[in-house]
Parts: structure tokens; sequence; C-alpha cells
């Protein structure tokens, strides 16, 4: 598979990733087998760049995907993982709900300080059982998470003396990257004002149907030098699901405008005889500022199936004409729209 640099760094990985958040049971169970099975059919495909998070399964997915790469040869992957959460033990059964299914008996706390992102770090090595992490990313910090009150606070850890521990670990050697992950430009510019990042984990926000990173965003990341990641390329399930009764976008049921505009690309793609799911997934890699495109599931046969959509490449034409259907994030206000 093709690689792509990250950033200005010496840091190559390949066109499209796997994230683990399902490995972590992300709303329904992943038993331990499955999970090796689908890790190893992304291997088996060519991925060579594997994102997790301590988040995903309150540690859960970073064991599973630490279990799968040592046995792997040394140097032959590229692993991202995050910070701004700090996992501590709960009694058994009284893990909140987080739409995680069978997760660990952890709690999260945030913490994006310097002390908060540098205990992270050793208790990810801890949970993995590697001793290598090469990119980091602040994970969810921004109003969307947080709302507008509390993320003042968590930036606030976080250019103050956050950025500072990332700066060390990366000049150090212990780490080759860091930037964001998270599902918001907002905090992306924010945050760029202040900190050079190698690298931004975007989900969601540039992709064939939201197009929020288009305006400021990406003229921003060229002019820094800063790659982009993109997540969530079927915007919570819209984009390969179609517009069908049920279906998601930005994690919550889609509305009327939604499917409207979903179902006028559905009818783009059929004119071509291709699947919508291959137009969302080749749509970002076009750009050249984006190194990879990540993809999550659970089970080796959605991974199989999304990689064979990948290739070959679709008509240029097709993409203009899905142009007018496209749509920007309203604006957050005060209150977080996703806890």
């Amino acid at each position: 598979m093709k690689t792509r640099r990250i950033g200005k760094t010496g840091l190559e990985v390949t066109e499209i990733s796997y994230g683990a958040a399902p490995l972590g049971g992300l709303y329904r169970a992943c038993p331990r087998e499955q999970a090796m099975e689908t890790l190893q059919a992304a291997w088996d495909s060519g991925i060579r760049y594997f994102d997790v998070a301590p988040w995903y399964g309150l540690g859960l997915a970073e064991r599973r995907v630490g279990d799968f790469l040592r046995d792997q040869p040394d140097g032959a992957y590229v692993l991202s993982t995050k910070v701004g959460r700090l996992l501590r033990p709960v009694p058994t059964g009284t893990v909140p709900d987080y739409s995680y299914v069978d997760p660990l008996s952890f709690d999260a706390d945030y913490d994006y300080s310097y002390d908060g992102i540098m205990r992270s770090v050793e208790f990810s090595y801890a949970r993995l059982g590697l001793n290598r992490i090469d990119i980091l990313y602040v994970h969810d910090i921004g109003v969307y998470t947080h709302g507008a009150a509390k993320n003042a606070v968590y930036k606030k850890q976080l250019l103050d003396s956050g950025v500072k521990a990332l700066e060390e670990l990366k000049s150090s050697g212990a780490i080759s990257a860091f930037g964001l992950g998270v599902n918001e430009v907002p905090v992306c510019l924010d945050v760029m004002r202040h900190a050079d990042l190698d690298c931004i984990l975007l989900a969601g926000r540039y992709t064939l149907l939201d197009r929020s990173a288009v305006e400021e965003l990406l003229p921003l990341c060229r002019q820094k030098g800063t790659s982009l990641v993109v997540g969530g390329v079927f915007n919570s399930g819209i984009l390969a699901t179609g517009p069908v009764p049920g279906s998601h976008f930005d994690y919550m049921p889609a509305d009327a405008d939604v499917l409207a505009k979903v179902g006028a690309m559905e009818a783009i793609a059929k004119r071509h005889g291709v699947p919508l799911a291959a137009a969302a997934m080749q749509f970002p890699l076009r750009d050249p500022l984006v190194a990879s495109v990540l993809i999550g599931t659970a089970k080796p046969s959605s991974l199989t199936r999304n990689m064979e959509i990948v290739e070959p490449p679709l008509a240029e034409g097709i993409f203009t004409e899905f142009e007018p259907y496209t749509l920007t994030a309203p604006p957050l206000g005060a209150e977080a729209v996703r806890v």
C-alpha cells in the first residue's frame, strides 16, 4: 500500500489506516478472538498504521492492539494513541455507560496538563506492552465534547503546559509526531494559533458530505505543513448505508435535510455504477494534505469490504457532481453537542 508523510516529519503512514475504537466494544461487544481476527485482516490488507486510545473500552482496545502488534516485526508499523484522559480503577459493575460494551473496570478523568500527558503516556506503554508510540493525539478537546465553559479550562491546561510535554516527548525521540484527535474544526484553529502541530486526526469534518474543514482549516494546514488523518468518512454511517430509516449523521439520527442530501448523492453514485461508500472512502485522499483515511470496524468481513472499494480510483468528474449536496457543521453554541 502507498504511504504518505506526516507533516514535516520523516514518518510515513499507509494511505488507509485502522482505527481501533470498535475493538473496545463501541456500541456492541467485541470478543477477543474477533478483535485479533480483525487486526489480522487489516494487516493482511496492507494496513500498517494503527490508531487507538485509552478511551476505547477504557483500556481494552490498547491492550488488544498491543497484543497484536507485539508479534509483528519491529519497525514494520506506525502506532498512534491519545492523551487527555487518565484512567482510574473503579469497582466491577460501576463503570458509567460510555457506549462501550464490556469495557475494563476503569473510569476516565480529563487532564490536558503537562503532568497529565506524561502520566497518560506511561500508562499507555503499560497497557500496550510496547516500547514505542509514534504519534500522540490530544483527544477530544473542544466545545464539541466539553461545552464552552469547561473547554476554556482544558484548553488553558493544554496551552499552558500540555504542549510543552508533547514538544519534550518529540524532541527526546520518544514520539515522532503529535497533534489533535477531534471531531470539530474550531479547536484546531485555536490551538494552531499557539502551537505547531504535525498532524490532526479529524473525524467527520472533511468528508464527501461534511466540508467544515475546507474554508479555514485546510488552508491553515497547508500554510503550517500540518497533515490530516481523516476519520469518520461515513459520517456516523449514513454514507455507507445511504438514507435508510434509522440512519445516523454526526452521532445522531439524520434529519430531513441530511437525508435529502445523501439521497441525491446516492442517486449520483448509482448513475455512475459505484457504491456511495466508495466515493466516501476515496474523497479525502484526493488532497495531498491528507496523509491517511482511518477506517474502524470490529468485523474482518467489513474491513475487507471497505478495502475493496478503495481501488480503482473513481473518475474525477463524479466528485464535482456531489458538490451541490455538501454541508458544513452548524455553530456549536455554548453547550456541548455530544457528551
